[in-house]
């Protein structure tokens, strides 16, 4: 199958060996970028990786990259930068192209540097939304808005299912770093294990 792209794309970008060039933002910065998302979503499996490797591309070329956050953190913990602020961590189950658009639009009105997207075990499953469609939506999103800088992508509650791991401990371990190996592939670069389901409160403290 050959992916029809769209036609502003042409003159926006350029292949320079094999670096990919943004010669004209302002082409992207539309329905283009609104096409990719879809095609990213929507297309037919050939379709949705070429849309991703190519946003994936173009947020390189605009630096724009997944990122941990790790060492902000750990810089605010030894007193090297300010402490009166606060990062939002965000859940996006639904809309998500349109609500990161949203955030993206706030943040860059406030100047907002530090937020964090971030998606769930559970809901990855009620949402399907795996961590490279959500990784790419996210970037589209950031591009479409102009934003510039870290992408804090966190796998949040990446949970183990007591029910699950009672009956088949080391299948439900497995389950999840594979969901774990998923996420980093895709850019997640800051991951929650939550293994508090595993408690045993009947036992004497």
């Amino acid at each position: 199958m050959t992916m029809k792209w769209p036609d502003d794309l042409k003159s926006a970008i350029a292949l320079n060996g094999e670096r990919l060039r943004v010669l004209d933002e302002s082409r992207l910065r539309g329905p283009t970028v609104d096409a990719l998302v879809q095609a990213a979503v929507f297309g037919e499996a050939e379709e949705r990786a070429a849309a991703r490797a190519l946003l994936w591309e173009l947020g390189q070329a605009l630096g724009i990259r997944p990122a941990s956050i790790h060492d902000l953190y750990m810089a605010r913990g030894r007193g090297e930068i300010p402490t009166n602020w606060t990062v939002p961590a965000m859940n996006l189950r639904t809309l998500t192209y349109d609500m990161a658009r949203a955030v993206f639009r706030a943040a860059l009105s406030r100047n907002v540097g530090a937020m964090i997207f971030e998606i769930a075990r559970s809901e990855i499953g009620y949402t399907d939304q795996r961590p490279a469609e959500y990784a790419t939506v996210i970037l589209g999103a950031a591009i479409r808005e102009g934003y510039r800088g870290p992408l804090f992508l966190q796998g949040d509650h990446f949970q183990v299912s007591a029910k699950k791991y009672a009956s088949a401990p080391d299948e439900e371990v497995r389950a999840v770093e594979d969901l774990i190996r998923e996420a980093i592939a895709a850019g997640f670069f800051n991951i929650d294990i939550d293994t508090s389901t595993l408690v045993d409160l009947s036992r004497p403290t």
